[in-house]
């Protein structure tokens, strides 16, 4: 009788077969491209015990391709750039940019110090989103919905969409100033062309296409840093300033430090990060019966994907705060409420060209902040009543879900045409934030570490740290900035 070694034994010498590590070995063929090769149908596999194994014919095809056709491969694998990257940029929007210029013109290089100490946080924060979105293969809504119950769920989404759309109406002004900026435009007309633009591209455009749009617009933050080259700051100070935190004890300070908290981990990344690693799966087709056995690699590559994207994020806070602190706060120019009025500010002392930079890196984030703001809020209600949902699929499919992308950009859009001020309208939106933001981690980690819903691939050591690091960081602030609220101080 043959024994289970020897018939596995017989099996091999039948079929070839090598694992993945084998081929990075053996053929030179990194282990993420040959997970790329496999999602994309380019290497013939079989499934033994659980695990993915390329078969000897498979391989011997894939090499016997054209060298041309081989590059087109490789090019495909090296233009991929994640959900992560575009979740850490939309992080970046122009209300960021303008509570980040507020920071450096206020405070200098104070509050520099959270750029690093945040990194952390954020990253154990949207990998534990993108992580249950797949391991489960849901969004984050319909995972706490089916984790807590409809009631809960349904509050934390009414005041999720409140929020969006509060901060899609200020991107949206932000960038209408933006543009009159550089082009003389009118306000308005601006604002009305460009919600309509990004409604058109969401509904219109397919996913696959979409990804792309909104990766290149990625580049925008690279002004910030442009910026911050141009202006030739004290470098030796900045490092000093992110390695001795400064911390002072008054109301201004404190509230700077909840608005930058509040900013930086916002809800609607949590959603969008999950939602687009589903979506990610979709576009590339992953095999059912190979999910469980690549799930590993997958959550291997996310994790560099999101650390990138929340490392570009922070860093961006940074550059933008360096500039606002070395050409406004040191030239005594401490009031800056947006992120017009720092790139107003920056022209007549860093010149017409920082200025412009400046400003141009404005319009970008916002192209990019606001689909994945309306984006976030369809993607949660739609899994949570049962619609169709995803960018990946046509309108009259999903129309329910496109409805709420194109209803939350035109309120937000009404928002600048009834004098409603953005300023405290981004305040509201920091104080409901700040209350989703405090509660949803709490039952966002939980989901992560439960191994009923994750399986093995419940959240590592060093994610349940941080994670617990944030959740009493957005407690407290959630806490401290709704006594505010109460007793009026702003």
């Amino acid at each position: 009788m043959i024994n289970l070694k020897d018939k596995r034994s017989l099996e091999n010498k039948i079929t070839k077969l090598y694992s993945l590590k084998q081929l990075e070995k053996e053929f030179g063929i990194p282990l993420h491209y040959a997970k790329h090769l496999i999602l994309k149908h380019n290497l013939k596999t079989e499934l033994r015990n659980g695990r993915i194994f390329v078969t000897e014919e498979g391989l011997q095809e894939f090499l016997a391709k054209p060298k041309k056709e081989r590059k087109e491969h490789h090019k495909s694998f090296l233009k991929k750039i994640g959900p992560g990257i575009i979740t850490g940029a939309a992080d970046d929007d122009p209300s960021g940019i303008g509570t980040y210029s507020f920071v450096g013109a206020k405070f200098g290089l104070g509050l520099s110090w959270l750029a690093l100490y945040l990194l952390p946080m954020m990253t154990a924060v949207q990998e534990t989103c993108a992580r249950i979105g797949i391991v489960t293969g849901k969004g984050l809504a319909g995972s706490l919905k089916k984790r807590f119950g409809n009631p809960t769920v349904f509050v934390l989404l009414i005041l999720l969409i409140i929020a969006n759309t509060i901060n899609i109406g200020a991107d949206i002004g932000a960038i209408a100033a933006s543009v009159r900026m550089i082009t003389g435009i009118n306000f308005y007309v601006a604002a009305i062309l460009f919600t309509l633009l990004i409604i058109g591209l969401e509904v219109f455009v397919s996913y696959h296409q979409y990804a792309k749009i909104l990766k290149w617009l990625v580049l925008s933050l690279a002004a910030y840093f442009i910026t911050a080259i141009i202006i030739k700051p004290d470098w030796f100070e900045v490092v000093r300033s992110l390695a001795v935190p400064k911390i002072t004890f008054n109301v201004a300070f404190l509230t700077a430090n909840i608005a930058v908290i509040g900013t930086t981990i916002s809800p609607y990344l949590f959603f969008w990060q999950s939602y687009q690693e589903v979506e990610e799966e979709k576009d590339e087709g992953v095999l059912e019966d190979h999910r469980a056995a690549i799930i590993k690699e997958e959550i291997h590559e996310m994790r560099k994907d999101t650390i990138s994207g929340m490392g570009i994020a922070n860093l961006t806070f940074l550059f933008i705060v360096v500039t606002t602190a070395f050409v406004l706060f040191k030239n005594g120019i401490t009031n800056i409420e947006t992120a017009e009025q720092a790139a107003a500010a920056l022209k007549p002392l860093a010149g017409n060209f920082a200025s412009l930079i400046f400003t141009i890196g404005i319009l970008g984030t916002g192209l990019l902040a606001i689909p994945v703001l309306a984006g976030s809020s369809a993607y949660a209600i739609s899994e949570v009543l049962k619609w169709h949902e995803g960018l990946s699929l046509k309108f009259k499919r999903a129309h329910g879900f496109y409805g709420i992308i194109a209803a939350s950009t035109l309120v937000g859009l009404l928002m600048n045409f009834i004098g409603i001020n953005p300023i405290t309208a981004l305040y509201y939106a920091a104080v409901i934030n700040g209350l989703i933001a405090s509660v949803l981690l709490v039952f966002i980690f939980k989901i992560g570490n439960d191994k009923k819903i994750m399986g093995v691939h419940t959240n590592p050591g060093w994610v349940k740290v941080f994670g617990a690091f944030a959740m009493v960081f957005m407690g407290l602030s959630s806490i401290i900035l709704i006594g505010m609220f109460i007793l009026g101080i702003k």
